[in-house]
């Protein structure tokens, strides 16, 4: 097998997500036959540092040997059971630890597959409780220049363009409230202000807010202050509207806190969580909510209050092997304090990004960094020169837009971030 090879054959029967496949006319897809730590391997030996966690899920590296370790042992003892009526040590365990370690009053676990899925559980959930109290509260509220994912629900609830416009006859009724323009503390109360405006008109018809704590991922990275959060946990507790925090990215460590939450010292009513959950292992996603919550739908069968939803594969024994080693290293390992010096070390190497011209900014939330550039079109495409000369030099690098960021797992170097960062830096410097 060499690299040709298996290109070819992917053409003739794969469509890749979040890709015009006609690019691969010119753009060779790039073959993976191993990979280890920080690191991607092809078939003829080239290695690539792995920049932005494979989709920002793989946090301890790839074929770390603990994880695979737990996986192995629990392989051969249960791969999978049916969670409804059934339950398994691996999935109780998870859940007895995911419940102490989320914010206070976190204290029940619903699975699903992935973070677009338990976002649509969370948005039911919510609705359904307001339901089974008498409320009628349709309408959801997220931010403006929010994304949280591709399913009809979590794509409502966004409002990336990009994503969104064309599927918009499919989507329900939602409304936008405006993000913090910057991380500024005066930004927050700013827009705080806007959705108190908006609760103050439509608190009755409104169920939730949804939002990405501190940080906006596929909404180009952009970062706001923690101050937010209290606010809007304030004004929810007071007009009667639940906060889902979507955790999806920035949970288990990504921001200098395990949950992002909590640089705000909040409590939301659902936290929604998957990504780094099995540390880039295995498709695994949890909504933790309330006891509050959950006794809504608690009652006698024929009251019909259930919350009647479900996913093959929920709470899946191996993923959930997977999630209890993660949470094994977390423990283990001190990983937040050694993520804040990687942090420090890498906010140092972004300040010498200001030295560029087309530069616009640069902004970090603790292992997220990003650099805006400034002066080009959507049509020069600069972010796929940027992933092409990152590859052609050893780095996985995969702007958004006008955006490039690093989001590289925790187990990186300073070595190998000197050489993720100066790629960058080269390529930016090289754009026209």
């Amino acid at each position: 097998m060499n690299n040709l090879e298996l290109k070819n054959r992917d053409l003739d029967v794969l469509w890749h997500p979040c890709t015009q496949m006609k690019d691969h006319e010119t753009l060779p897809l790039t073959p993976i036959k191993k990979a280890y730590g920080v690191y991607l391997e092809d078939f003829e030996g080239n290695t690539y540092i792995d920049a932005v966690s494979s989709w920002w899920v793989n946090i301890f590296g790839h074929t770390n040997r603990y994880i695979n370790e737990k996986i192995k042992e629990q392989l051969d003892t249960l791969e999978h059971v049916i969670l409804a009526g059934f339950t398994h040590e691996p999935v109780v365990r998870l859940s007895e630890r995911l419940v102490k370690l989320t914010p206070e009053g976190l204290e029940k676990c619903f699975y699903a597959d992935n973070g677009s899925s338990a976002v649509e559980v969370a948005l039911k959930m919510s609705f359904h409780a307001h339901k089974n109290d008498g409320k009628k509260k349709r309408i959801f509220v997220s931010l403006t220049n929010s994304y949280h994912g591709e399913t009809i629900g979590a794509l409502s609830v966004g409002d990336v363009e990009l994503y969104k416009d064309t599927y918009a006859p499919l989507l329900i009724e939602t409304i936008q409230t405006p993000v913090p323009k910057d991380m500024s503390v005066e930004s927050a109360r700013e827009a705080a202000s806007e959705f108190e405006k908006l609760c103050k008109n439509k608190a009755d018809e409104i169920s939730a807010i949804i939002l990405e704590p501190l940080v906006q991922g596929a909404g180009y990275m952009h970062m706001y202050s923690p101050e937010f959060l209290s606010l809007v946990r304030d004004i929810c507790n007071r007009y009667d509207v639940h906060l889902i925090a979507d955790e999806v990215m920035v949970g288990f460590g990504r921001t200098g806190e395990l949950f992002a939450c909590q640089k705000a010292n909040i409590t939301p009513d659902f936290i929604v969580l998957s990504k780094g959950l099995t540390g880039g292992y295995l498709p695994l996603s949890v909504v933790l909510t309330t006891n509050d919550m959950y006794a809504k739908f608690y009652c006698d069968y024929n009251e019909h209050k259930a919350f009647l939803h479900s996913h093959s594969y929920t709470g899946n024994a191996l993923a959930c092997a997977a999630a209890n080693a993660t949470l094994d290293i977390f423990e283990r390992d001190n990983v937040i304090e050694e993520n804040r010096k990687i942090s420090k070390y890498m906010g140092d190497k972004l300040q010498k990004f200001k030295e560029l011209q087309n530069v616009a900014s640069i902004r970090q939330t603790g292992m997220i960094c990003a650099v805006e550039l400034k002066g080009y079109t959507s049509q020069q495409r600069i972010g796929l020169k940027v992933y092409q000369y990152g590859l052609n030099n050893g780095v996985l690098l995969r702007p958004l837009g006008h955006i490039v960021y690093f989001m590289p797992p925790y187990i990186i170097t300073n070595e190998e971030i000197d050489k993720m960062m100066d790629t960058a830096y080269e390529a930016i410097k090289l754009l026209p």
